[in-house]
């Protein structure tokens, strides 16, 4: 649907940058802590924001609800890991309302998988149809160094859960230079052989984490090279506005994702903006740009700042990121922690 085809009020405050790319999806962290340590996102020892400094869940749902209201449609539920949030289904099941209403198309999340055994069912019947599951081993031992402490059972029984509820999972899986990069072919015929699409991800120079990007960073290029000799793959025109360029498989029949910050920048169709936990908002993820929302949100009970405030964002939007490996000094494009900022 175009800006045209909207009711008038909601044409009048849907959201387009300056680079007239509409914005219709919003990524949302519910907290910046996580259950996991995974050494390419975190520092083992991480220091968290006070809970007192995170919006409530109520100001959460306003805030998801203002810009519903602007013209998003798909909305995504993040972290760190979103499920380690107190009462955080409370949200999921207030925001279903913009779904039974049909002002938001989709509802969904993305998971470290840990708790999804608990949760799928619930989620299923709040009207979430698909989830995004982070998974980058299915080694029992090197998924535990990955995430430091991580039980990779819980995560596959979390999986068999979801499934189980009717929740479509798609796998993303952080290519690891010398961890996991020869582990992707037999990642792809598992996710494949349950139904799941897998999304490939270079390492982002986001955060201090303790330890140099060098060691970990692997194009996805040469990954695909590899794969190309053992499978048969075929460029797809997927274009939902985000970062993935989609094969498909013709020995396994499913899909693979490459999300290339590092080797491509994807930057001419981007539709989204970011949220922390805080209420910032970064309407790119790869500049260290940042409006405040909290203050407009807590200064009135209406939404009239607020909205201003989203609308001067949204006009700072950049063109595209302009991520690096700092190679001289070894260090991330950009400070913030990904689990701040919203996977």
């Amino acid at each position: 649907m175009t800006v045209s085809e909207l009711s008038p009020a909601l044409a009048s405050s849907a959201m387009t940058d300056p680079f007239g790319r509409r914005i219709s999806y919003l990524r949302v962290s519910v907290t910046d802590r996580c259950d996991l340590r995974c050494f390419y996102c975190m520092s083992e020892d991480m220091t968290f924001l006070p809970k007192a400094d995170l919006l409530t869940l109520e100001e959460l749902d306003r805030l998801c609800s203002a810009f519903i209201a602007k013209g998003v449609t798909k909305l995504r539920l993040t972290g760190g890991e979103p499920l380690v949030r107190r009462n955080v289904m409370g949200l999921v099941r207030s925001l279903s309302r913009h779904l039974k209403t049909g002002a938001l198309k989709e509802l969904t999340l993305t998971t470290n998988g840990s708790l999804l055994s608990k949760y799928a069912a619930e989620l299923a019947d709040c009207g979430v149809k698909r989830i995004n599951v982070s998974l980058d081993t299915l080694d029992p031992a090197k998924f535990r160094t990955i995430t430091r402490w991580g039980d990779l059972s819980k995560v596959l029984t979390g999986i068999d859960a979801a499934q189980a509820a009717g929740l479509a999972v798609k796998i993303n899986t952080v290519a690891l230079k010398n961890m996991n990069e020869h582990e992707i072919p037999s990642l792809v015929e598992w996710a494949h052989g349950r139904d799941m699409a897998l999304t490939l991800i270079e390492v982002m120079p986001m955060g201090d984490i303790g330890e140099g990007r060098i060691d970990q960073y692997v194009p996805l290029s040469l990954l695909r090279t590899r794969l190309a000799g053992q499978f048969t793959m075929t460029d797809l025109p997927d274009d939902t506005g985000g970062p993935a360029r989609y094969v498909r498989v013709a020995e396994t029949g499913g899909k693979i994702g490459f999300i290339t910050p590092m080797t491509h920048n994807f930057c001419e169709s981007c539709n989204r903006v970011r949220i922390t936990c805080t209420g910032t908002i970064h309407t790119c993820l790869g500049h260290e740009d940042a409006s405040d929302l909290r203050k407009p949100l807590r200064a009135s009970a209406d939404n009239d700042l607020l909205n201003a405030t989203i609308d001067r964002a949204i006009g700072l939007k950049p063109k595209g990121h302009d991520f690096i490996i700092d190679r001289r000094h070894n260090r991330p494009s950009v400070s913030r922690h990904m689990s701040v900022t919203g996977g």
